[in-house]
């Protein structure tokens, strides 16, 4: 009679392999999700926060959030300024950092606006009624009410400050 070989291997069936595929594939999915949405840009992530994905603008290189604290740090890849409604300019520094909640990026460092000539630091952005459609900048001395659309898209970031203004461009912010 034949004799029973016993393997040290038990058979696979193709069911194992394509379950742990899938779980595999569903741990990554939720590791980058909670990393900060994976391959999300910096924009995506203010949008997913109830602010507009254009205050910052193109250009960013990296970025990350610290979860537990809420600090988000924004490296772009040179200081720039970028021009938004009208004439208005914003300058960036090469890293941006804030606290990063529900519609609001409190405690703003590496952002300033111009206004009437005078740089001045903007300290921080809050969407304080998302059904007003305002967005409101607090530039230390005041506080400015803008449409929030001004901000839906991203506006390039040029080193140079000239903007297609008339008269020139601006000293790099330091």
């Amino acid at each position: 009679m034949g004799k029973l070989k016993l393997s040290p291997f038990p058979s696979l069936s193709p069911l194992p392999p394509l379950f742990l595929l899938l779980v595999l594939l569903l741990v990554a999915a939720t590791s980058a999700a909670a990393m900060g949405g994976g391959n999300s840009s910096v924009h995506e992530l203010l949008r997913e926060h109830g602010l507009p994905g254009g205050l910052l603008p193109r250009g960013v290189e990296t970025f990350s959030l610290n979860r537990s604290s809420g600090v988000l740090t924004v490296e772009l890849n040179r200081p720039c300024y970028a021009k938004y409604y009208d004439d208005a300019v914003a300058f960036f520094n090469r890293s941006i950092r804030g606290n990063l909640s529900f519609g609001a990026l409190r405690g703003v460092e590496g952002l300033a606006q111009e206004e009437l000539f005078v740089w001045l630091p903007v300290k921080g952005i809050l969407v304080s009624d998302p059904t007003s459609g305002v967005i409101l900048f607090d530039i230390g001395l005041a506080h400015k009410r803008l449409s929030r659309s001004l901000f839906d898209d991203p506006p390039d970031c040029r080193p140079d400050g000239l903007l297609g203004r008339k008269g020139g461009g601006f000293q790099e912010q330091r």
